[in-house]
């Protein structure tokens, strides 16, 4: 498996992972267990930031606390991306989102770009894509390149759910970029729907089935 794929291995990631999975899960209650896991994501991925210290005043006497020293860019790929944002601006509520627009082509199954809007400092911030799921590895792949294009040098990939076909692509086309996933599934079906997966995560969100 690519080294730079790194699986969460949490218990409370496994719980929600397979609340999220449920077919008989509520989008209500679907909702609360993706801020949960990307409250975890979050944490993970945040620990390899960089910090500058700064002088602070306590109640008590003064002393030395700590700041990032980036600014953080999160940008989830509409619309399923949307549902990770609160999760991790509750662990890092500092942060500014952009958002990529893709739309994957039904037949082709290669995606279209219909909106792009991002914070102008992207080459000097830390920058998260979010996308629940890592199929075919396509949207994923071209959102990378729009933001690489745009300046973006330090960027990682979070997701909910991986496919091993989606992670070679990205591997293929990124091998600078790691890939934090909260679960590592089996395959992609014949319409590129990732198995045993969770069904369309927008879908599931949003009520929109």
């Amino acid at each position: 498996m690519n080294k730079n794929f790194i699986l969460i291995e949490h218990p409370l990631i496994k719980r929600d992972v397979t609340i999220l999975r449920d077919v008989k899960t509520t989008s209500e209650t679907f909702r609360a267990a993706l801020q949960r896991v990307s409250n975890v994501l979050a944490v993970e991925i945040s620990k390899n930031f960089e910090l500058t210290s700064i002088d602070i005043n306590t109640p008590l006497e003064k002393t030395i606390g700590s700041k990032l020293t980036q600014d953080v860019i999160l940008v989830p790929v509409l619309r399923a991306g949307l549902g990770m944002v609160n999760g991790f601006l509750q662990i890092i509520p500092e942060a500014k989102v952009g958002h990529i627009g893709l739309q994957r082509d039904e037949e082709t199954l290669k995606p279209i770009e219909y909106y792009y809007k991002v914070p102008k400092n992207l080459e000097t911030s830390e920058v998260i894509m979010l996308d629940p799921m890592l199929a075919t590895g396509g949207s994923a792949s071209e959102a990378l390149k729009y933001l690489k294009k745009r300046g973006a040098t330090k960027l990682v990939f979070a997701c909910l759910v991986a496919s091993p076909e989606g992670i070679k692509k990205v591997e293929t086309e990124h091998p600078d970029i790691k890939i934090f996933a909260a679960a590592l599934d089996r395959e992609l079906n014949s319409k590129g729907y990732i198995l045993p997966g969770l069904g369309d995560a927008g879908d599931r969100t949003f009520g929109t089935l």
